[in-house]
């Protein structure tokens, strides 16, 4: 009998809005890694993080934290839009992201959110 592998990744490459894209997302038993690259490298580090008071629907809120990278609006709002529902859909799990983007654009990140979907380990 084979062992499962100790975590479970999945990767995929397509053009979004014309920009060659690869999305890799891994699931550990603590946290959930998201790349997300238009340039071939890691990028900007964010840690998405679920706050456990939550707003006054049920939901958690969501802080997020650059570890590595330029530390601007921008920045943690793509964070948030990239993958507040993987943090959702994980059971409140926080999401290392790890992100490369040429195509900032509202359409764009929706194209790219269901790239990340369709990578779906959690």
């Amino acid at each position: 009998m084979a062992a499962s592998p100790v975590v479970t990744s999945k990767r995929r490459q397509e053009a979004v809005r014309g920009v060659r894209t690869e999305v890799v997302c891994t699931a550990f038993s603590n946290a959930v890694l998201v790349v997300v690259t238009q340039y071939g490298k890691m990028g900007t580090l964010v840690y998405v993080d679920p706050d456990t008071v939550g707003d006054n629907v049920g939901r958690p809120s969501l802080s997020t934290k650059v570890l590595l990278g330029k530390d601007e609006p921008l920045v943690h709002v793509c964070a948030k839009n990239l993958v507040a529902f993987v943090s959702q859909e994980a059971g409140n799990k926080p999401v290392l992201l790890a992100m490369a983007l040429k195509d900032k654009t509202m359409e764009g990140i929706q194209a790219l959110r269901e790239v990340i979907r369709s990578c779906q380990v959690w």
